[in-house]
């Protein structure tokens, strides 16, 4: 299991707390690769983009315009979080959806 987020973001860390063993990403640092960001997209399209982050406030409107994946590739910090990838399934956010479908919460 694989777990994408920021090391500095409290529900990241709350997740990785639960899901011990898991392989932590931090998207600032490594980035998220190609694959994994356009599988991300299509399971659950622009949702996928945080627009209340402090990133998104500070790109001007040309910025904003750009394909969300563009965006997500040249601004990881953009990524809601955290996005776990377990046996082939993406997850999105710490939500109690999330934790029931990891058998965790």
């Amino acid at each position: 299991m694989r777990v994408y987020g920021l090391k500095t973001c409290d529900t990241c860390r709350k997740a990785l707390k639960s899901l011990e063993g898991s392989d932590f990403i931090d998207v600032r640092a490594q980035g998220v690769p190609d694959a994994v960001l356009a599988q991300a997209l299509k399971r659950f399209g622009e949702a996928l983009l945080n627009t209340r982050s402090t990133t998104w406030r500070g790109l001007d409107a040309e910025q904003r315009k750009k394909e969300p994946l563009e965006l997500l590739q040249e601004h990881p910090t953009l990524m809601k979080r955290p996005l776990v990838e377990k046996d082939g399934a993406l997850y999105l956010g710490w939500t109690a959806e999330t934790q029931a479908a990891l058998g965790v919460g």
